[in-house]
């Protein structure tokens, strides 16, 4: 008796459609992963990453001056209060 299973005592040909169907499966499953948790991922570490100011901000340039050494804490603290208000913590324009 002929089935999909045993063509002429052996597997039959449909045998090969199964590695197929697996990958289909891996990869539906992969990209599923990719669209929704992983991308979510690296949403949270970009966000994390500009929670900080960034380097060319007015806030990030006075904390490198308080570190050189150009101005003092006094001066940096009484900017730092200034820039805080205008640009808030982000250095983003105003959106804290």
């Amino acid at each position: 008796m002929q089935t999909l299973a045993h063509w002429d005592g052996g597997p039959g040909p449909w045998i090969l459609f199964f590695p197929l169907i697996w990958a289909a499966v891996v990869l539906g499953v992969v990209t599923v992963l990719r669209r929704t948790v992983w991308r979510g991922r690296r949403g949270s570490w970009r966000a994390v990453a500009d929670a900080g100011p960034t380097g060319d901000s007015p806030i990030a340039m006075l904390g490198r001056r308080f570190a050189a050494g150009e101005i003092d804490e006094d001066e940096y603290w009484r900017r730092l209060s200034v820039l805080d208000e205008q640009f808030g913590r982000t250095g983003k324009g105003g959106a804290a």
